[in-house]
């Protein structure tokens, strides 16, 4: 029986022995994965030094993993890896908030760790993998939970206190491949970790740049891999404002599809804006060499020049209407022959852009609101009578969707002036009313006093009266809206407050003949006759044509 015993105790000696031989052992693999981690630091726009974390490599082109807290505000990163090389992050991959995980790439050759393909169950060993540049310390621990997100990948809960500094390091298994990030917990004595290969699969798609985060960090996202994701991405950073972000999709999109032509074309326009008109030149003429297909650089080349030689800048309306019949010849598409119509406009060559126009309204496929409008537009310019002008501009605008019914704004304010002119005032009050709704109160100063200016005619008077003191809120330096304001004043039999307008016109333009002739009209009607003449006077003298007859009328 005693021998029994010890038998019994030797075997559970030797059972204690080799679970702290496995607790404990670090295989050589672990210590292997050691060269794979590096440290992060990430910096403010101003160059301050903004959080430190870990991380581990997971390609040999620069693909890296990490939490991402880091990065939210950062402009700029750096990390820093085993052997004490310096790499700056150059794009970021993909993201997630919820597990606070990140995947981005930098600027140099790495080594990786290998990901593993199984996960690690409960009571398994895994040890986590510090960053050090001589002797990084190996923790070893058990997995204490496993639980399941996204149906396939694991959130790892280890029974373990994490020296502090670690976040951002990896644990690993017996064979040395990386099983999850650390994250440390604010709210337990249990340490975190969130799958690496779920880290390992985030990337951008086409809708990437609106997550807010995204907008958060200064460092560039990398275009999807996909073609169709990767132009909507294009469009997106196009949209976004940051012009550093579009930039960087543009020409990241070059490289990656050099027989597109959508990255050239968004280099190239990104050049003009910037006024490097030479680059951008060479841009689109890289891409009618090399891009597909050839008919669509050639339109994107005329349009670029188009746009800017409307401004004067660098090109001309020549050589964009060369470019815009190359695009024709190669493929009689109607958007190129469009865009042959606008430069013929844009070149007061009337009647010919208007004979395009009417052979695409022809074209029911391509018959648009759009072009019944710019017909409208030439007809003004050939002198046409206004009513034909109104009749296109109705039908551009009954023929406008309703559910996009802004599109019909400037239709809708050009009726507007065209109302006005053929005396309809009160109409036209209303369409500028509708345009003002369509716009969403986004006009400026000079909407104002346009409007005002029909208001005035149609004999509203105290509607006129709100106009130019709105058109004076957006424009309180200009003298023309004081001097229309003392106008209005005068109408509505305001003579006192007239003279303090007119005043403060002549304040702000001394050499304004409008401000002083409503000066000396407010005078007259307010029983300052005298002072009322001088000022008609000095308006004659700084050439107002209507002063002379004001003071024969007045000096009776």
């Amino acid at each position: 029986m005693i021998k029994k015993i010890l038998i019994i105790s030797i075997i559970l000696q030797l059972s204690l022995i080799t679970h702290h031989s496995s607790l404990y052992a670090q295989p050589t693999v672990v210590k292997g994965a050691a060269k794979s981690v590096f440290s992060l630091t990430t910096f403010s726009a101003d160059g301050s030094l903004l959080a430190s974390s870990h991380g581990v490599f997971v390609g040999t082109d620069g693909e890296c993993i990490s939490d991402l807290k880091p990065f939210l505000g950062a402009a700029k990163a750096v990390v820093v890896d085993a052997q004490g090389n310096k790499m700056n992050v150059t794009r970021i991959l993909g993201l997630n908030e919820l597990y606070d995980v990140v995947r981005f790439r930098v600027d140099g050759k790495t080594t990786p760790a290998t990901i593993a393909n199984v996960a690690s169950t409960t009571q398994q060993d895994a040890w986590l993998v510090s960053y050090g540049l001589k002797s990084p310390e190996i923790k070893a621990t058990r997995v204490k939970t496993v639980e399941k997100f996204m149906d396939k990948y694991n959130y790892y809960i280890f029974g373990m206190n994490a020296p502090d500094n670690t976040t951002g390091c990896p644990f690993v298994n017996m064979y040395g491949q990386v099983i999850g990030i650390l994250q440390m917990s604010s709210t337990s004595f249990d340490t975190h970790a969130v799958d690496a290969s779920y880290v390992r699969s985030l990337s951008s798609t086409g809708f990437t740049l609106n997550d807010a985060n995204y907008h958060k960090i200064g460092i560039p996202v990398a275009l999807p891999a996909d073609e169709s994701q990767a132009r909507l991405f294009l469009i997106m950073a196009g949209q976004s404002g940051d012009s550093l972000k579009y930039v960087s999709a543009a020409n990241d999109f070059i490289q990656q599809f050099p027989a597109l032509n959508d990255g050239y074309s968004a280099r190239a326009f990104i050049e003009a804006g910037a006024g490097q008109y030479a680059k951008a030149d060479e841009t689109m003429k890289t891409a009618i060499r090399k891009a597909a297909p050839k008919d669509e650089a050639h339109y994107n080349y005329a349009k670029l020049q188009y746009d800017n030689a409307l401004y004067g800048r660098h090109w001309t309306l020549d050589g964009a209407y060369a470019e815009a019949t190359e695009a024709y010849r190669i493929s009689p598409a109607p958007l190129y022959r469009h865009l042959q119509a606008q430069i013929l406009y844009s070149r007061n060559e009337y009647q010919q852009a208007l004979d395009i126009l009417r052979q695409l309204s022809d074209d029911k496929q391509f018959s648009t609101p759009e072009l019944l409008y710019e017909q409208a537009l030439c007809h003004q310019k050939l002198n046409a009578p206004a009513e034909e002008v109104v009749a296109l501009l109705d039908s551009a605008i009954n023929t406008t969707d309703t559910l996009r019914l802004n599109e019909a704004a400037p239709y809708i304010f050009t009726r507007a002036q065209v109302l006005d002119q053929l005396g309809k005032h009160r109409d036209a009050v209303f369409d500028y009313t509708r345009y003002e709704y369509l716009m969403q109160g986004q006009v400026n100063a000079q909407f104002y006093f346009l409007r005002e200016q029909a208001e005035m005619k149609g004999r509203l008077y105290q509607q006129a009266l709100g106009d130019i003191a709105r058109a004076l809120l957006l424009a309180p330096q200009e003298p023309t809206y004081y001097a229309e304001l003392a106008n209005v004043q005068l109408r509505i039999n305001r003579p006192d407050d007239a003279i303090k307008t007119a005043r403060h016109c002549i304040e702000i333009a001394p050499e304004y003949a409008e401000g002083y002739l409503l000066l000396g009209l407010a005078q007259v009607q307010g029983k300052e006759k005298a002072e009322g003449l001088a000022n008609l006077q000095k308006a004659k003298e700084l050439g107002n044509e209507q002063a002379q007859s004001l003071i024969e009328k007045y000096s009776k």
